[in-house]
């Protein structure tokens, strides 16, 4: 298991757990993240990272990233 952060660009993991506090949860689950979903990292840039996650492409800052286990 490792964070989202260093996963390959143009691979495809399966989210494993999420981490953080219950409304950073909420937030991620919200946008698609949850654990058992697919999710790509389309481009890592600084840290932070645009994913492919249920047919939708989302920006996350390396803080939030960093909290997605894959």
């Amino acid at each position: 298991m490792m964070p989202l952060t260093l996963a390959e660009v143009g691979e495809e993991n399966i989210i494993r757990k999420i981490g953080g506090k219950q409304e950073v949860k909420a937030h991620l689950e919200n946008l698609g993240f949850v654990a058992g979903g697919a999710v790509t990292v389309v481009s890592a840039i600084g840290g932070n990272v645009i994913v492919n996650v249920k047919d939708s492409r989302i920006a996350v800052s390396k803080e939030m990233a960093q909290k997605i286990m894959v």
